[in-house]
This record gives structure tokens, sequence and C-alpha cells, in this order.
């Protein structure tokens, strides 16, 4: 398992996208984005024609755990783009579910025999957010890369599309 965090466009899901290809076996591209508005729309158009065709697309806004486990086989690669959006789906969609789901992904991480890539937003390094919600988040997403990173055999951090590893 590698966890790839960064800030926003720092290059952390094109980082993920060449280790994934340098890969021989199968590809799954699990994407966790919604398109809420127009904008969103065009974002996720774009990801996906600039997607190699190598991948095998499937569309998890919520069911993260499960779609890992469908697709677990040694040899296979699992890209995941990426936990922090899954993360807002949970916690917009059923927020007092949080725990479960999050121990349902962390208990499949350590089960899966395919190699995993988790792309993940580093949010936690500005100011506090004004808001429960937007509190919330930032904690979550800060105790789930925690737990992953403990689990994972490597972790990279990228900026400015440059991979500094961290584990």
């Amino acid at each position: 398992m590698h966890l790839i965090l960064g800030g926003a466009r720092s290059g952390k899901s094109s980082y993920a996208e060449r280790i994934a290809l340098a890969a021989d076996g199968p590809l799954h591209y699990l994407a966790t984005a919604e398109a809420g508005d127009a904008e969103m729309a065009d974002r996720l158009e774009r990801h996906q024609t600039l997607r190699s065709p190598r991948f095998e697309t499937c569309e998890c806004p919520l069911t993260l755990p499960e779609e890992l486990a469908k697709r677990d086989q040694p040899g296979h690669t699992l890209l995941v783009d990426c936990l922090t959006l899954w993360l807002s789906n949970c916690l917009q969609t059923t927020p007092d579910s949080w725990a479960e789901r999050r121990a349902a992904l962390l208990g499949q991480l350590r089960e899966t025999q395919a190699d995993v890539l988790l792309v993940s937003n580093e949010v936690g390094q500005g100011i506090v957010p004004l808001g429960a919600l937007n509190r919330r988040f930032v904690d979550e997403a800060g105790w789930l890369h925690q737990a992953i990173a403990e689990q994972a055999y490597q972790v990279t951090w990228v900026v400015a599309g440059l991979p500094q590893k961290l584990k």
C-alpha cells in the first residue's frame, strides 16, 4: 500500500497514475468524485479523457471498501483517487456512520492482496476552518491519513509535481 499526499493541483494524481502504469497486471481506477455542478462535471470529464485506457474505471463515491474488495487480486493495481473526496461524500451523506465506513476501509486495506495506491489531499496545514462540519472534515482526514500511513509500506508527499518520500 502506498499513500500519496499533497495539496490541490500538486501533481499527486499524475504521480500515482505513472506508478500504476509501470505495473504489468490489470489496473483499476477507483474514482470517488461526484459531479455536483457543471464545473466539477468538466473536471471529471477532463480526468477521464486524460486517463490511460489501460485503467478499468469504477465510480465509487461511497462504496470504496466494497469496491476494493471486489477487485482485490494479487498482481492487480488499485488506484484510489481520492480519499478526501470519499470522506467528504461520507460526511455529507451519512455522517453518523463515518466511524463504521472508516473501519471498513482500514480493515479492507489490511486484507488487500493487490497493490494499492491511495491519493489524498493534505488539508491540515492551514488555519482552523470555520464551521463544525469543516473542522470535522479536517480532523477526520488527518486521523484517516495517520491510520493509513501506519499501515502503508510507502508514503509520498507531492508538491509542485515533485514527489518526496516520507516513508
